[in-house]
């Protein structure tokens, strides 16, 4: 063969190579987030990080009261509030917002009592936490009717873009989801027990989207006219690979009285609250990587 032909078709290889890399590049690049959702479209005040006070995010929280957040029970287990910080009101983990100390915790006094074969409490992962002082930003007010199945919903959180636990680092950017309910029986398989008075059943879209580890305790919003309402707070999977399954979130709206009624009697009414710490214990939030959220494989 000529030489001349022998180098053309080496500089058509070269480019043929060099064409497949360029799209695999791109693919990764397009990959998609929160498993299945993409980056935030808006700034949401109420949504905010909990972190070790280097930074290192931990899990979600949603602000309902200029001092008061919501979020999951096993976020708050064992973590003493002056080694945490939430911060709030951006779409940007490491900047912006507001950075503010809790002064106590406040989980739902049934969150420890665990169902029949099972290490967590189905219907009760809920927690408040007090902050130090008020926020800036604006609260998101809680639904008043729970969502019926079928509804239309949007998942916030900075948890992993990958399935399995520690599979890689949460995103610095929020995002967001956009999926729905499901009928109670998509979650009645649970091995924890679902309980459909006090929790949501979210349609994972036949295992392309979920939530996932780091988005514990972060919120599931409806629109409610021009505003958003939160009736949901991330509390676990049914499987230790985030999308295989239906995500199962505590129902906030269920727990809308003892929310209030917690937040007027500045966390003294009918909770396990001891000043201080939570009554968990003295484990602190790790430095350095950030930590799952402490209980099962399944709790996100």
């Amino acid at each position: 063969m000529p030489r001349g032909s022998l180098v053309r078709g080496a500089l058509a290889v070269a480019v043929t190579i060099l064409a497949s890399l360029a799209l695999a590049a791109t693919t990764a690049v397009a990959a998609p987030l929160v498993i299945g959702g993409s980056q935030a479209t808006q700034t949401y005040g109420f949504m905010a990080s909990m972190q070790s006070t280097d930074g290192k995010h931990h899990c979600g929280a949603s602000l309902v009261d200029k001092q008061w957040l919501v979020t999951a029970a096993h976020c708050v287990d064992g973590q003493q509030p002056g080694n945490v910080q939430y911060r709030i009101g951006t779409t940007d983990r490491t900047s912006g917002g507001e950075v503010v100390k809790p002064d106590k915790f406040v989980a739902h006094p049934k969150s420890k009592q665990k169902q029949a074969g099972s290490d967590v409490s189905a219907g009760y992962d809920l927690a408040l936490v007090h902050l130090s002082k008020p926020v800036q930003e604006q609260p998101i007010k809680i639904a008043t009717t729970s969502p019926e199945a079928d509804t239309a919903l949007q998942l916030l959180g900075w948890g992993q873009t990958c399935g399995t636990p520690k599979c890689g680092e949460p995103p610095v950017k929020l995002k967001e989801l956009d999926t729905k309910t499901l009928a109670p029986a998509n979650c009645s398989s649970s091995q924890d027990g679902f309980d459909s008075a006090r929790e949501l059943c979210i349609d994972n879209q036949a295992g392309k989207v979920n939530a996932c580890y780091g988005d514990s305790g972060g919120p599931a919003v409806v629109q409610d006219g021009s505003d958003l309402a939160l009736v949901g707070a991330t509390s676990r999977g049914m499987a230790e690979n985030c999308a295989e399954k239906p995500g199962i979130y505590s129902n906030v709206v269920a727990h809308a009285d003892w929310i209030n009624q917690t937040m007027s009697s500045d966390g003294s009414g009918g909770s396990s609250e001891v000043p201080g710490k939570s009554s968990g214990g003295g484990s602190d939030v790790p430095s350095g990587k950030p930590s799952l959220p402490p209980g099962t494989p399944r709790h996100r």
